[in-house]
Order: structure tokens, then C-alpha cells, then sequence
């Protein structure tokens, strides 16, 4: 289980997280939902330790990884896939994941676990990652976060830009990974894009929780949103 208590994190002197708590469970999706602007992305880049915290705590399956390096957190078992897929973009598809795999020390049993979910990596593995189509530098983004064989997954808008085709096979691969018994924290403008998948959506605005709402409540309800993000 991720938890979050009490988060207040910022970049240099502006203050953009105040106070936030937050949890996910073991084999659950959660989603976190606001305004541009509203924290959602600082929130994912406090937990892998990318963004100065200045309070609370963070805490894997009850371990504090507060004030932990990026390179420490992912190696307790978090892997991030950020907003814009930050790839190795002169490297090969088997080289990207091969990065992965040393980060979790993993071999090559994972790497056939990989590949047998994305399958199209597989035909592209000789391949450079900037010669990939957005959704397959999406599925490598993803399949390189996975190589650590995470208990937590961090998603930064994963559908973005992407075709239906596309989404569709990233939405499978998480619900896979739910499956699995990963704990899943993913950041989306679309709340259509995650309502069918997500198990409850924690709303953000301003640095600040607003609340946490099942995600059945809100496929029942969409006024909820209006209420609560005012979109």
C-alpha cells in the first residue's frame, strides 16, 4: 500500500502541494483528477522524491520513503511513467528496456513477461525509440517502468495524444497490472478516459485533497464532477 501523509512539496520558493494525503491500495486503481495546474503531476513527482518536500511522509507497505533519491524509491518498488514518456530517444527499444531491467535487477524471464505484453515491442526491438509512433513510445515508457517488477505504478496522462487503438491497449495492460496486485495512481484531463477503469478518483485543486469519491458513484452521477472540479 502507498500512503501519503501530509504532503507539502514545491519548487524552490513556490509552494505547490499543501498537505496532501493520499492511499492506494494493493490491486487498485486510483485516479487523481483536477484543473492544469492543480498539483496532479507534482503530486506523482513528490512521491519518486523529483520536487523539494518540505512535509509529511511517504510511505510503501509501511516503509518511509521520505527523503529517499529517485533512484532509491524505484528500487523499494515504485516505477513512474511521466508526462511525456522521457525516453532514452537514441537508444533501441532493447536497450530502453534493458535500463529498466538493470534498475530493478531484473533478467531475462521479466523481459519475456514484458514483451508477451507488448507485443509490438517486440517487432520493434532493433528499432530507436524517436522512430516509434506516440503509442508505442507509450507502451516502451510503460514497459520500462514495469521492468522493476514495481508494487506501485505511477501513469502521467498515459492516454495523451494517443490513438483508440492505443489507449485501448495501455487501459488492457493496466487492468492487467490491477489484476497482478500492483497499486496504480494515474493522472488524466479525461475522467471519461478512466472512469471505466479507475476504482475511485481523488479530486485535487490548488495543492489541496478535495475528495475521494468512488469511481461507480461518479459513472452514476457526472453532476459529481461539476460539484466538485466545477467542470
Amino acid at each position: 500500500m502507498l500512503a501519503l501523509d501530509g504532503i507539502s512539496a514545491g519548487y524552490g520558493e513556490a509552494l505547490v502541494l499543501r498537505e496532501v494525503s493520499l492511499i492506494v491500495k494493493k490491486g487498485e486503481i486510483v485516479c487523481l483528477f483536477g484543473r492544469n495546474g492543480a498539483g496532479k503531476t507534482t503530486t506523482l513527482r513528490a512521491i519518486m522524491g523529483l520536487v523539494k518536500r518540505s512535509g509529511g511522509s511517504i510511505r510503501l507497505d509501511g516503509h518511509d520513503l521520505s527523503g529517499l533519491k529517485a533512484h532509491e524509491i524505484a528500487s523499494h518498488g515504485i516505477g513512474y511513467v511521466p508526462q511525456g514518456r522521457r525516453l532514452f530517444t537514441e537508444m533501441t527499444v532493447a536497450e530502453n528496456i534493458e535500463i529498466g531491467l538493470m534498475a530493478g535487477g531484473q533478467g531475462a524471464r521479466t523481459r519475456d513477461w514484458l514483451l508477451d505484453l507488448f507485443p509490438r515491442l517486440r517487432e520493434r526491438l532493433s528499432q530507436r525509440a524517436e522512430t516509434l509512433s506516440g503509442g508505442e513510445q507509450q507502451m516502451l515508457a510503460t514497459a520500462r517502468a514495469l521492468a522493476i517488477r514495481p508494487k506501485v505504478l505511477l501513469l502521467d496522462e498515459p492516454t495523451e495524444g494517443l490513438q483508440p487503438s492505443m489507449i485501448e491497449a495501455i487501459r488492457q495492460v493496466v487492468q492487467k497490472m490491477r489484476q497482478e496486485g500492483v497499486a496504480i495512481l494515474l493522472v488524466e484531463q479525461r475522467l471519461d478516459a478512466v472512469l471505466e477503469l479507475a476504482d475511485r478518483v481523488a479530486f485535487i485543486e490548488n495543492g489541496r485533497m478535495g475528495a475521494t469519491l468512488p469511481a461507480q458513484h461518479l459513472r452514476e452521477d457526472h453532476e459529481l464532477v461539476m460539484r466538485y472540479v466545477g467542470v
